[in-house]
């Protein structure tokens, strides 16, 4: 896929994230509308969006390259953490340093980066990007969560645990994996039921994510030097660091790309609920989530652009 067909559907994507804040300017969606219609969206379509990219044949060398994007993705994890306390170790402010280092370790890569996968690669797309989405719930929800230390309900390992293999993107995978590695074929009915649920989920993603920037005004913008480093490091330096590591590990082509466009993806929108449940600041949060996603409609095309010198 060239380079004007991504930015085509980034172009796409903007439109919708623009209807979205649109139809929220409009008064058609309220807070309550948004925070459920991103229930459904997370916790149903992507769980069918995921599963749909499992139905097709078992293929070994397509297993091979899943376990090993697996690999790289938390050792893409491992390095970005490293990186991150290492350039933030100076901050004092403890909940300002946990949203730097959250916001700039951990991309929107299933809200965002799966429907983009979805719409520039198919299914295909999809079933590569499903090793990043292992990633993110393992590490999100242990390393990640750990960085907000004053949470008034601390998660115990068990809650931890649960929260990973209990949230349904996961359930999804791990069913898919079993009808891939058997070749399980759905009834016909079933798989135009997947199709239907499939077929929503980029749109109504884009525009839940485009209807809450409506909120962010101008007046209120204030980067600092801190948030301007993780803004780099999350839209452009940690997916170049991603990019790197698949092509040492010897992973070309479409895995590669997909892959690389996750990692490019803006500031997963967990650093605002992290930072509401250890009872900090947001505002940080919400700049850093806001100018990122905005940002990503011109740094994804342009990390897209750079993995075509690894292809």
């Amino acid at each position: 896929m060239s380079i004007t067909q991504v930015a085509s559907q980034i172009i796409i994507i903007f439109l919708l994230m623009l209807l979205g804040a649109l139809i929220r300017e409009s008064g058609f969606l309220h807070s309550q509308s948004i925070s459920d219609i991103t229930n459904i969206a997370l916790y149903f379509l992507s769980p069918m969006v995921i599963f749909k990219a499992f139905q097709q044949d078992f293929s070994l060398q397509k297993f091979q390259i899943f376990i090993k994007l697996v690999l790289a993705v938390f050792i893409g994890y491992l390095v970005t953490i490293i990186v991150a306390k290492i350039i933030f170790h100076k901050i004092k402010d403890e909940n300002l340093k946990s949203i730097l280092l959250y916001g700039s370790i951990y991309s929107n890569n299933g809200f965002m980066g799966v429907p983009l996968a979805q719409a520039l690669f198919g299914s295909t797309g999809v079933f590569y990007s499903v090793a990043s989405l292992i990633g993110f719930n393992v590490m999100s929800w242990t390393q990640g969560i750990s960085m907000f230390k004053k949470s008034t309900h601390p998660l115990s390992h068990l809650e931890k645990l649960k929260k990973i293999i209990l949230n349904p993107n996961i359930l999804a995978i791990l069913a898919g994996l079993i009808i891939f590695i058997f070749s399980i074929k759905l009834p016909a009915i079933l798989s135009s039921f997947l199709n239907y649920g499939s077929q929503a989920f980029t749109p109504i993603s884009m525009i839940v994510i485009g209807s809450n920037l409506v909120g962010l005004k101008l007046k209120d913008i204030k980067l600092t030097g801190s948030l301007t480093v993780a803004l780099l490091l999350r839209n452009f330096i940690f997916p170049l660091v991603n990019l790197m590591i698949l092509w040492v590990i010897g992973i070309h082509g479409i895995p590669m790309v997909t892959t690389v466009l996750l990692a490019a993806c803006p500031v997963a929108g967990l650093v605002v609920l992290f930072t509401l449940q250890a009872k900090g600041n947001t505002k940080p949060a919400v700049i850093l989530m806001s100018i990122s996603t905005i940002l990503s409609l011109i740094t994804i095309p342009f990390i897209y652009f750079c993995t075509s010198w690894f292809k």
